[in-house]
């Protein structure tokens, strides 16, 4: 069913693949020492010459805001399952994505105001994204309450008049700690009297707005992420227009389900590219090292890994055509068992290559002269965001539970 790409997409793989070749991958060790420069002077919070430096060569080839369903003013326009190898490529480099306008949050947030926002919204905020010209951020996470469940959230959006009121903290808010990150999406509270899936809203915050503070970046695994970074953000008394919500008073739950969606599946995208090429560092480096008078790439166990990785791979990978076909087909809201289950294969599937990977590497596997083990420190973290494993069997298994009850409404009917 997936065997081929479109030639739309292929045409798309073709010249993604070769821009990598030309000015990803041998631009892999001026990134780290930009970024290590960038830390030694204390302030890695800022734009890195060499992504800077790559963007209007990607917007030239044409390979500029590839994650967009839906066109708009001659913006994007490719369908999920098209993206999906496109964005698996992009997988293989962590920084790379925001060469092309297709990193995270950036991609889930364009949508959202894509998909919720009012004409003035979107002159507003989601021109200046599809242009590169500024970055975002999702505010959702908070440290006082368990955010796997949404309905948890406690941030305060108090209406007055024609304003809002927020207060509330926020962290794990990825891409706030960008120098161009401009806009919030913030979810909040505005009636903690509703039902339960209608207390939350979705606001934007300009970021510069008084009562605003950008507390501490939070590091993963020892990774600072910079200068995208996982903030800690404070909300004190922040007034907005009420103009400034997203599809109406509310709503936040709907917007939430509709957003999360597509990053999920970007997120297991690539996913899916990290596994490849740490199988293929893990074949290359069996082959050039000899243990016990022969090739390691000769003794049986790792060649089980190495057949059980590429197993586990072309499974997941199938399995995100088929999410991304049927959100294509039938809507993000029908393919939601779909996406839940590759939410939860395709994180621990590349966590358990990475970790075969760096195993082959030994003691080099987790360190820093190779980039395995901050392709761990990330795809263990992918396994909690847009909702942890938990989360996600959960609504699985009551999925499969509801059909069978159907079943059994409609012989006893």
């Amino acid at each position: 069913m997936f065997a081929e790409p479109s030639p739309k997409s292929q045409d798309l793989i073709d010249r993604l693949r070769s821009f990598f070749d030309q000015h990803i991958y041998p631009n892999e060790a001026r990134h780290h020492h930009e970024m290590e420069t960038l830390r030694r002077t204390g302030n890695p919070w800022q734009a890195v010459p060499l992504v800077e430096e790559l963007k209007p060569l990607a917007q030239a080839a044409g390979l500029w805001n590839l994650f967009l369903p839906h066109p708009y003013k001659g913006q994007g326009g490719i369908s999920n399952l098209d993206y999906a190898p496109l964005c698996e490529i992009m997988g293989r480099v962590t920084w790379s994505g925001e060469v092309f306008n297709c990193s995270a949050p950036d991609t889930g947030n364009m949508e959202t105001l894509e998909r919720y926002g009012t004409v003035e919204q979107k002159e507003a905020w989601l021109v200046p994204l599809l242009a590169g010209q500024i970055r975002s951020a999702f505010l959702m996470t908070e440290p006082a309450v368990a955010s796997s469940d949404a309905t948890n959230i406690q941030c305060s959006i108090q209406r007055e008049g024609d304003e809002y009121v927020i207060n509330g903290r926020k962290w794990f808010s990825s891409g706030a700690g960008n120098p161009a990150c401009q806009i919030f999406i913030v979810m909040g509270k505005t009636d903690p009297d509703a039902a339960r899936h209608a207390q939350q809203s979705m606001v934007l915050v300009p970021r510069n707005t008084p009562g605003v503070t950008v507390v501490r970046h939070l590091s993963v695994l020892g990774y600072d992420d910079a200068p995208h970074g996982h903030m800690e953000v404070l909300l004190e008394n922040v007034r907005l227009p009420v103009s400034n919500v997203l599809l109406g008073e509310g709503r936040g739950f709907e917007i939430a389900q509709g957003r999360l969606g597509p990053g999920r599946i970007h997120h297991c995208m690539r996913s899916i590219g990290a596994a490849e090429r740490a199988l293929e560092m893990m074949c290359d480096r069996l082959r050039s090292r000899v243990a016990f008078g022969r090739p390691l790439s000769e003794q049986s166990v790792w060649h089980e890994r190495i057949a059980e990785s590429r197993c586990l791979i072309d499974q997941a990978r199938l399995l995100t055509l088929n999410a991304a076909w049927k959100m294509d087909t039938v809507g993000n809201k029908e393919a939601r068992a779909e996406i839940s289950m590759i939410k939860v294969v395709a994180p621990n599937m590349s966590c358990k290559v990475v970790d075969w990977a760096i195993q082959a590497h030994g003691a080099a596997g987790v360190s820093q002269d190779f980039w395995l083990a901050e392709a761990y420190a990330h795809q263990r973290t992918v396994r909690l965001v847009d909702g942890p494993d938990e989360v996600h069997r959960n609504a699985i298994a009551k999925l499969e539970l509801a059909k069978r009850a159907a079943v059994d409404m409609r012989k006893n009917a």
